[in-house]
């Protein structure tokens, strides 16, 4: 017996040795258990064994998910090292289990950013095979000695070894358990019982994240799980509040050939794609259209790509409602809360809400459907002022079958005006008839049938009111008509009109000795009427002349350095069989820039651009049918433009034709010189205005660049966009976060007397003010009274006797607070 424990400590390192040797033989690829002294052919041993009839069958099992604390693969704040490391090593190492910690100044997210970490843990698992082998050991001993194999205690340390090497299989050395029965030396045989744990990862893994904060980054795929599985698929939902959109900007990105990136908007019930690989660049910004967005990032090994992503939120607003055709819309605020607030032009009568409000969801949403103007069939005005009558679908063609009174009453001592400004009616039985009193029996002033011209001067009333009648029979229909009318009172001249054009006058009340002049728009020409007329006859007042009319006009000279050409009656139709040219001319130094704005003729008509001051010159272009806005360039100082309609087409309805603007621009190739800009300046990259010349526009103290800042001439010798204004500040900017705090805010802007208290997390203490306040500094603009504070650990700070950091008595005791 004390022979067998003095040769104990040899016995426990001779059965080490064989049963490493074992183990490692157990893990040959047939899968055979081989003892030691066997060969792999045969499976012969030198020592008895257990029979394979009588070998134990392999146990498969399971583990539970490896609960990971700590692990958080979102980090809010991105670190600042010049190689970022948003994600440490996450691999288990062969004795103790290794995981990601956060950066400086990171701190986890109590809720998304656990909630997604636990997921994607629970959702990677490993298959642990346990395989039992047993060992034939020769001992000196009449006596069978068992001894058996302890249980691994640590799994973590076999697991990851297993992972790093699936095809290395290590086994614990086991400890022995000798119990001779006897002191005699007997030679027996000891069975030792191995276990080998060999533990596969499933392929691909998911990893899966839900992130609710308003603004972090994301590391695609996380660092932690790219060297467990063979194939990446991830998946990342961010989901701010109501009423706010999630922007994804691209900060890196390294994808492999065959790697899936696609980002979807999934907040509106039906998913929309935004974006995929195929436009994924660095700084490449994508914006949802609700308060969810889904990033789904699948790759294969062995090599798996990348990227880096920032997100935050931004406020979602509505789109801007449509403005409806003869109408018009206001809007307070897109945002939600705010209002759109619907008109429509003098003639036309709203149908539908007059007023609609934003209103928030995951997606903010007007209150109802935009309204229209219609013109309507009829009806009672009182209390006239100025006004218009237009047949139903004008300025499209009315319907046909139609009866509608229109009754105009002014106020009591007024009279009515009304002028003609468009009168279309089919040859056949359509009528209208415009009678001087309240009836439909009362006295013509106006008959269709009877009258072939317009008069020019309208007409006028003997009373304070006028009763007009349209009737459209069965078969032919046209455009229809539009009347405008008016109500004065005695003593006074009515208020005169000129259609596309203006007036200025002396006496905007229009009474004895008034006088008026007119002026027609860009691209018209005055006809007819005087340009200036006077209200005389103090018994009876009237204008003098007639008023002019302002047509557009087929041919003209023209000299300006910038104007409008129009086709013939815009925006009314052209006639048929038209030839009209153009002569545009500018200074012999300079060239001219045509804006080609409108485009709209027959298919058989054209319209011919060029390059001098004749039909022989260089054929700038030369166009028919409908085509989108473009822009033409001279080469000298001369335009001309031929238009030729087909003598066999009618062309009806507004809009058809064109409309033509021109400019003179400098000859040496530059753009046009840009303007100054109220309350700021601008500055040139060079002297010259030539093709690549940035203007930079700028502010004063107190205001702010609305538009774009930087204009550049481009190839074509237009600036790259419209010109900038300057408007006044009437917020705060950000002034940014405190590290080691948070902060509260006293609402969503930074607007004049809103607020931002700072407060420091545990272990630190506030240096400088915790309280900013945005007040108004007159010209310079809205400010914050103080600057921004610190938040520095106690013990440097030397603020623990102040209640900072707890305190030690005498005894050796801790105290939250100081003595």
């Amino acid at each position: 017996m004390n022979a067998i424990r003095d040769y104990f400590p040899l016995l426990l390192v001779c059965v080490a040795a064989v049963t490493d040797v074992g183990a490692k033989a157990s893990a040959s690829e047939d899968g055979r258990s081989i003892t030691p002294g066997g060969t792999s052919e045969s499976g012969a041993s030198l020592y008895s064994t257990t029979q394979d009839t009588g070998r134990r069958l392999p146990i498969v099992t399971t583990p539970f998910p490896v609960n990971v604390p700590n692990h958080h693969p979102f980090y809010r704040n991105p670190p600042q090292h010049s190689q970022p490391k948003y994600f440490e090593d996450s691999r288990l190492s062969s004795s103790h289990s290794s995981f990601p910690t956060l950066p400086s100044g990171a701190p986890p997210d109590n809720n998304g950013d656990k909630k997604a970490s636990d997921e994607f843990i629970g959702s990677s698992y490993m298959q642990t095979t346990l395989v039992m082998h047993e060992l034939a050991v020769t001992h000196h001993s009449h006596n069978p000695v068992p001894v058996t194999s302890q249980v691994l205690k640590d799994q973590a340390a076999n697991i990851a070894s297993a992972a790093r090497d699936e095809d290395e299989v290590r086994s614990e050395e086991p400890e022995l358990n000798v119990k001779p029965s006897s002191d005699e030396e007997e030679t027996t045989t000891t069975t030792i019982t191995t276990t080998t744990i060999i533990t596969t990862m499933q392929s691909p893994v998911p990893c899966q994240m839900n992130l609710t904060g308003p603004d972090g980054y994301i590391k695609a795929p996380p660092q932690s799980s790219s060297a467990f599985q063979s194939t990446m698929d991830c998946s990342y939902v961010i989901t701010v509040y109501m009423g706010y959109g999630v922007e994804v900007q691209v900060m890196n990105v390294n994808l492999s050939e065959g790697d899936k990136v696609v980002f979807e908007d999934v907040g509106q019930g039906e998913n929309s794609m935004l974006a995929n690989e195929s436009i994924l660049m660095r700084g490449l910004v994508i914006r949802s259209h609700s308060n969810q967005i889904s990033i789904r990032f699948h790759s294969q090994m062995p090599q798996v790509g990348s990227a880096l992503l920032r997100y935050q939120a931004f406020v979602l607003s509505c789109v801007f409602p449509r403005r409806p055709f003869y109408g018009d819309v206001s809007v307070s605020s897109l945002h939600s809360g705010g209002e759109a607030f619907f008109f429509c032009l003098s003639g036309y009568q709203l149908q539908g809400p007059a007023v609609l409000t934003c209103r928030n969801a995951s997606t903010p949403y007007w209150s109802g459907k935009e309204p229209h103007c219609l013109a309507a069939c009829g009806g009672l005005i009182k209390n006239v002022t100025v006004g218009r009558i237009i047949s139903p679908g004008f300025p499209s063609n009315y319907s046909n079958n139609l009866t509608c009174h229109w009754l105009l009453e002014a106020p009591e001592g007024h009279r009515l005006h009304v002028h003609f400004e468009k009168v279309a009616l089919a040859e056949d039985d359509d009528r209208l008839l415009i009678k001087n009193g309240n009836s439909i029996d009362a006295a013509a002033l106006y008959d269709s049938y009877q009258v072939e011209y317009l008069p020019n001067e309208g007409l006028l009333s003997t009373s304070r009111y006028l009763f007009v009648e349209l009737i459209t029979d069965a078969t032919g229909t046209s455009t229809g008509i539009a009347i405008r009318y008016q109500a004065f009172a005695a003593g006074h001249c009515y208020e005169p009109f000129v259609k596309y054009g203006n007036l200025t006058s002396s006496d905007n009340s229009w009474a004895v000795g008034a006088v008026v002049e007119f002026a027609c728009d860009p691209g018209y020409t005055l006809e007819q009427g005087s340009i200036t007329i006077e209200c005389m006859d103090p018994n009876n007042p009237q204008w003098n002349e007639t008023e002019p009319a302002c047509r557009a006009v087929c041919s003209g000279e023209i000299t300006d350095s910038a104007g409008v050409v129009l086709s013939p009656n815009w925006p009314e139709a052209y006639d048929k069989g038209q030839d009209c040219i153009w002569g545009i001319h500018v200074e012999e130094d300079k060239r001219i820039m045509v804006d080609i704005q409108v485009l709209n003729i027959g298919k058989n008509d054209l319209v011919t651009f060029y390059d001098g001051d004749d039909l022989t010159a260089k054929i700038l272009g030369q166009y028919g049918g409908s085509k989108p806005r473009f822009k033409l360039y001279t080469s000298t100082a001369d335009l001309t433009i031929q238009f030729q309609s087909d003598p066999a087409t009618n062309v009806y309805g507004y809009g058809n034709g064109f409309v033509v603007h021109f400019f003179e621009v400098a000859r040496n190739d530059t753009c046009p010189e840009l303007p100054e800009i109220s309350n700021g300046w601008k500055s040139t990259s060079h002297p010259e205005l030539v093709q690549g010349t940035v203007v930079t526009y700028q502010c004063y103290p107190g205001y702010q660049v609305v538009g774009a800042e930087l204009l550049m001439c481009q190839w074509d010798l237009t600036w790259s966009g419209d010109l900038p204004s300057c408007e006044r500040v009437v917020s705060c900017p950000d002034p940014g976060k405190v590290e080691h705090s948070r902060r509260v805010l006293s609402g969503s802007h930074f607007t004049v007397a809103s607020t931002i208290q700072y407060i420091c997390d545990k272990g630190f203490t506030l240096s400088g003010n915790s309280l900013l306040t945005c007040f108004n500094r007159g010209s310079s603009g809205p400010k914050w009274n103080q600057k921004l504070p610190q938040c520095l650990p106690c013990w440097s700070s030397g603020q623990c006797e102040l209640g900072c950091c707890g305190l030690k008595t005498h005894s050796g005791v801790t105290l939250s607070r100081p003595l």
